[in-house]
């Protein structure tokens, strides 16, 4: 390869190492405590996605310059904030850090083992194994939803389903609430804008593994 293209791929592909380290992965900024609890996270992901490949749809869990954008996507407006697609927690613990009343939160994950993780994590926290197709049946009646925070593979999944979970969220915000949603798919048009969800806040976050893009949705309503 030519001097001047070997310089140009090494300025904008960054070495693994530094990438890693960047996203805080390894090095001496990540206790060994921390490195731990990350590697357990990695490898229950990886077990989950060998499971149900299209309901877990992602290969890690979320970093935390993502989890820290959706957390700070929620408004300050009275109301519940529903999390969809918990995992391990990563996100959740944002949405604590960001400063939301554990009252406030109610967390449905799908996988029995995600949410034996998360009890243990956060046992003052609503923890529901359930369907989020089924989301409003989790729900205090006629409560006010101020957010709805996903982190579900909505791109992977069925079309049925993933209809389904649209209905359910248009249901649980009652057009009054957001939807804070990420995907992978950087450059996809998402299921909320197809379904005439408007769009009012968008960020890419590059120092994700992979990198996402994270959209807040309102109904258009």
């Amino acid at each position: 390869m030519p001097a001047k293209l070997t310089r140009t791929f090494r300025e904008r592909v960054p070495h693994p190492l530094r990438f890693l380290k960047s996203l805080r992965l390894v090095g001496p900024s990540l206790p060994p405590a921390r490195f731990a609890q990350r590697a357990r996270g990695v490898l229950w992901f990886a077990a989950q996605l060998l499971r149900h490949p299209r309901a877990v749809g992602a290969i890690c869990p979320s970093g935390q310059p993502l989890a820290r954008r959706m957390a700070a996507l929620i408004p300050e407006t009275p109301g519940l904030v529903v999390e969809c697609g918990a995992g391990t927690g990563v996100v959740t613990q944002a949405i604590l850090d960001r400063g939301i009343d554990r009252r406030q939160l109610i967390v449905i994950e799908y996988s029995p083992l995600f949410c034996r993780i998360l009890r243990g994590k956060f046992p003052d926290l609503t923890i529901i194994q359930g369907d989020a197709a089924k989301m409003t049946s989790y729900l205090p009646e006629g409560a006010r939803v101020a957010a709805i925070v996903s982190s579900l593979p909505l791109m992977s999944l069925p079309r049925a389903t993933r209809a389904a979970i649209i209905s359910q969220a248009d249901s649980t915000i009652r057009g009054t609430g957001c939807v804070i949603q990420f995907t992978y798919a950087l450059w996809s048009t998402s299921p909320f804008r197809q379904a005439g969800y408007r769009r009012d806040a968008r960020a890419f976050i590059l120092r994700n593994l992979p990198p996402a893009r994270v959209e807040r949705f309102r109904s258009a309503e």
